[in-house]
């Protein structure tokens, strides 16, 4: 298993020696020169590099405009009672359950066909099997009739698991930055 991924390893750092001697082909076929080749590389470095600098500009203005860095400083109640303002705008009626007795539910959804019991998860690690095992709890006891896990963060493959063969639907830090902006 060692040898394989070392193997892969090796084979991954030859491909961008092969790009670059392909760019360095074309320069010479345009050219016939040496400064032909060091500019044909030096252009498509400068291009590459261009490209990753906008793909990361374009990744922190998304998550800028989430505001996903104010989430994260969040605590677990602000939390709460942003998802809330987030379902509000999204259509829902909610309702928040007491800090302590919550049965594994922070706020209860509603709409005209569903009740859906939410367990707020602000972490800084991944969420586990705990918020999965909390949210099967409150379904009966709400009379919900669907549950969901929301985090900031992301689930461990255990908690994924879990909640598939529960039907608890998981919404990771991704999916809440998408639903933040498609609410905006």
């Amino acid at each position: 298993m060692r040898k394989e991924k070392e193997n892969k390893k090796s084979r991954l750092t030859l491909i961008p020696l092969l790009i670059l001697l392909i760019i360095g082909y074309i320069g010479w076929y345009y050219t016939q020169t040496k400064e032909g080749i060091f500019a044909a590389i030096i252009a498509a470095l400068i291009l590459f590099i261009i490209f990753k600098l906008w793909r990361k500009s374009r990744a922190t203005a998304k998550f800028r405009k989430a505001g996903i860095y104010d989430i994260d400083e969040m605590t677990g109640e602000e939390f709460e009672q942003y998802l809330g303002e987030l379902f509000i705008r999204r259509g829902f009626n909610i309702s928040y359950t007491k800090a302590s007795s919550d049965y594994g539910a922070d706020l209860i959804l509603e709409d005209k066909e569903d009740i859906i019991v939410v367990q707020a998860k602000r972490y800084s690690g991944s969420v586990g099997v705990k918020a999965v095992q909390e949210v099967i709890g409150a379904l009966k006891m709400y009379e919900a009739t669907e549950a969901w896990v929301v985090t900031n963060s992301y689930f461990t493959k255990q908690a994924m698991n879990l909640a598939e063969s529960n039907e608890v639907f998981l919404i990771d830090r991704d999916e809440l930055i998408e639903m933040i902006l498609e609410t905006k």
